[in-house]
């Protein structure tokens, strides 16, 4: 019973690896250099079509792509592991939520920032596009910091895998993260001892 992910450090494949080794599933990491191109690759388009990583393909030969989706079904697949809250309550409410929020907000508004020219047929318009992902992004997090004034933690008094998803999008913020709550939740995370050299490999420490 083995997961196969393609990644390459600093990207989305973070969550996605935390959640694994949090649930303590054997897996191996198939590094995809997107620097070097080899997302264009005709044996990696057959997996993913869009080119991108993160993908992880499930024992049973399933692939997923979409990294905030992965990490939900591995909440799933391991619910023993506390990666996420109990089914059908209250907390796992806010933690599909918060997933679904950062990802349709905060990690498009870090694409649009860092990517900017996949959202724009005019190079002119590529630094309109940087300036709102950047704004998007902060906007955002300050949704989520008023929402960790009740709680250390998204879904409650408990780190969950909502929680790691959040400390890697303030890793990629382009401005520097000043919220203590936001850089509480980080700290915790860098310091799992089953995160936290995922963290520094990364490149998250720095």
């Amino acid at each position: 019973m083995t997961y196969t992910l393609y990644s390459h450090d600093g990207s989305g494949g973070f969550a996605v690896e935390a959640a694994l080794a949090k649930a303590g599933a054997a897996y191996k990491v198939v590094v995809v250099d997107t620097a070097k191109g080899e997302q264009n690759r005709p044996d990696f388009v057959a997996i993913n079509p869009m080119r991108q990583v993160p993908v992880l393909t499930l024992p049973d030969g399933t692939q997923m792509t979409e990294s905030a989706a992965i990490v939900v079904h591995l909440a799933a697949a391991f619910p023993d592991k506390g990666l996420a809250p109990k089914p059908a309550t209250p907390a796992h409410a806010r933690f599909l939520r918060w997933m679904f929020f950062m990802a349709a907000n905060l990690y498009e508004g870090d694409l649009r920032y860092f990517y900017a020219e996949r959202y724009t047929t005019d190079p002119a318009g590529a630094a309109g596009v940087k300036s709102a992902g950047a704004a998007h992004m902060k906007k955002s997090f300050a949704v989520v910091e008023e929402a960790l004034s009740q709680d250390p933690f998204l879904c409650g008094p408990t780190l969950t895998m909502a929680d790691v998803y959040l400390a890697m999008l303030t890793a990629w913020s382009p401005e520097p993260i000043t919220s203590s709550r936001l850089q509480s939740v980080a700290r915790v995370v860098a310091a799992d001892p089953q995160i936290g050299p995922l963290w520094l490999r990364h490149g998250f420490g720095k």
